[in-house]
């Protein structure tokens, strides 16, 4: 719709020249700009190889000239690192190149205008105000802001770094631990290049994908994470005023209700503390365990790799690294797992906020059914939020789970009140699990009126005997070990 209220606006011909003045198209040297066509900016002297340029003779190949071939590569890519092969920061991923590559991807914006600014405001207080009836969780939100496309990429970048970071470590370190040991002794210096490509590659990706979702996103926790810093609710105006115009719904309320769940996502990531970092250690105790299978790139060099072409074209091994035939991941048992609770947890974070939302505004916004049904549609097609945690996480947040759990939230303020639901976010061992999801009844039974008593009482009891059993075991100041062990034996 083009009646955007409350400041919003869609694409407005006024604004162009204006934009283009502050430097938000692609061309030129802005930072949008379209720039280095080879983003990685690698470059090539053939004197760097030393001795071995002129009568090097990939034909006549033995240990000794593979281990300085080896060094010699290293040390020409070591020298390229200036030029965009590794992350300033020294880690894993190449986030400058990321960035860099999200505004090509981003493209022309349109700045938030105050009007805007002061339209979030007003939507997000408004939602508040009915959320407070809705749960007993109190309100989480202290700032509401409007921000580009651009804005949101670099606010939420943090985030994304500690997302991956653990993945991209662990298939970088992979790397060494897969290849034979013989391999592995002469390509120290190749290792080296290889994690430096692989941080380029990994940063990449991660640029191209969060290039598009930061198009798309509607609000800071559209993925389901908190993106935005703690107490900040934020809207997108231009992806809204996008997503409006397919949408044969009156506009004003389209905004409320984006403003309403996203004051629900901040009220419970800001209240229930320990749930953003329960959703991290998912993503890192699924990196821990990551192996790759490198069976792809030997058979590659198997095949007849020409050294001299790496030597010449070492977009030839970007290629390689870049390959799924030449590395790819295995998923445990225990990576599995790790991926079921986060797909559970998120499915239940997203399930309460779609159940309080439409408790909130059902009464109220005639349109809440309808948006509802669109928001499911729009994630059961495929939408940004799947696509990056396919893409970066491995890990697709399934509509079926969110639906469950929406049933759930809804089963159990039927069986209680708004209070003793919201309760179950007092500690993660309260949360119900995948198997609970299947079988809502027995899971409500046994939290609202289960047969050892009330469950969160039981739950306090055991962490207080756990606490007293660790200070027990506590040595005293003065030395003495007031659980009855040797005080001489080491902790």
């Amino acid at each position: 719709m083009s009646d955007l209220p409350f400041g919003f606006s869609g694409n407005d011909p006024d604004r162009d020249d204006d934009d283009k003045s502050r430097g938000t198209g692609k061309g030129g040297d802005q930072p949008g700009g379209s720039g280095d066509p080879n983003p990685f900016a690698f470059g090539f002297d053939p004197s760097q190889l030393g001795a071995m340029g002129a009568d090097f003779d990939p034909s006549n190949l033995n240990p000794e000239m593979i281990g300085q071939l080896f060094s010699q590569l290293g040390t020409m890519f070591s020298a390229m690192g200036a030029g965009g092969g590794t992350s300033s920061s020294g880690g894993p991923v190449n986030y400058e190149l990321a960035k860099q590559i999200a505004r090509q991807e981003i493209g022309d914006f349109t700045p938030v205008l105050d009007t805007e600014t002061r339209a979030v405001a007003d939507a997000v207080h408004l939602a508040e105000t009915w959320l407070d009836d809705a749960s007993a969780l109190p309100s989480g939100v202290t700032t509401a802001v409007a921000w580009t496309p651009v804005q949101w990429l670099e606010e939420s970048l943090p985030t994304w770094a500690t997302l991956c970071d653990p993945l991209a470590r662990q298939l970088s370190q992979a790397w060494s631990q897969g290849l034979p040991a013989e391999a592995a002794a002469m390509a120290g210096p190749l290792m080296g290049m290889m994690g430096q490509l692989s941080g380029s590659v990994f940063g990449s990706q991660l640029g191209q994908g969060l290039g598009k979702l930061a198009t798309e996103v509607l609000t800071g926790t559209d993925i389901g994470l908190p993106l935005a810093p703690a107490g900040t609710a934020v809207l997108l105006p231009q992806a809204i005023a996008a997503f409006a115009d397919g949408l044969d719904l009156p506009a004003q309320e389209i905004i409320v209700y984006l403003a309403a769940r996203e004051a629900a996502h901040v009220r419970l990531f800001t209240h229930v503390t320990w749930l953003r970092q329960r959703l991290l250690s998912s993503v890192e105790q699924y990196a821990s365990g990551i192996t790759v299978d490198l069976s792809g790139l030997s058979d590659s060099f198997g095949e007849g790799i020409d050294p001299e072409e790496l030597m010449a074209n070492p977009g030839r091994i970007e290629e390689l690294l870049g390959s799924a035939a030449s590395f790819e991941p295995t998923t445990t048992p225990e990576q599995r797992a790790a991926l079921d609770r986060l797909e559970t947890l998120l499915a239940l974070v997203e399930g309460w906020v779609e159940h309080v939302v439409t408790r909130a505004l059902g009464d109220r916004i005639p349109a809440t059914a309808a948006l509802t049904e669109t928001v499911r549609r729009r994630r059961a097609s495929g939408g940004p939020a799947e696509q990056t945690f396919a893409t970066l996480v491995g890990l697709e947040l399934r509509p079926r789970r969110v639906r469950e759990a929406t049933a759930l939230w809804d089963r159990l303020l039927e069986a209680s009140d708004v209070t003793t639901r919201d309760r179950i976010w007092d500690h993660p061992d309260l949360l119900p699990d995948g198997e609970d999801l299947d079988a809502p009844a027995a899971f409500i039974d046994r939290f609202v009126a289960g047969d050892d008593g009330d469950p969160l009482e039981a739950l306090k009891q055991v962490l207080a005997d756990e606490e007293r059993a660790g200070e027990a075991d506590r040595p005293d100041p003065e030395g003495k070990d007031t659980g009855g062990g040797d005080t001489n034996q080491s902790s």
